[in-house]
């Protein structure tokens, strides 16, 4: 999936708490999780985990489903 799809779910699943809230509930530093916001960077499997289990959604539907690119893959039959 497209770093900056992964970034806009993470910024919205997050809502009106802060980075650094989210990033010490999940046990890395604030500028880390920020550049997992701005697509900087993927966090590495066990911090997909701590993200879905923060949020209680699962690990594929943060990371791995592209809703974007199955319409647009819809659109193209």
């Amino acid at each position: 999936m497209n770093n900056l799809v992964i970034a806009k779910k993470l910024i919205e699943l997050r809502g009106d708490r802060t980075q650094a809230q989210i990033a010490k509930a999940i046990g890395v530093s604030p500028s880390a999780y920020s550049m997992y916001e701005v697509g900087q960077r993927i966090p590495r499997d066990e911090i997909k985990v701590k993200i879905a289990r923060f949020y209680k959604k699962s690990v594929q539907s943060i990371f791995f489903n592209d809703e974007a690119t199955n319409s647009e893959q819809k659109e193209a039959l």
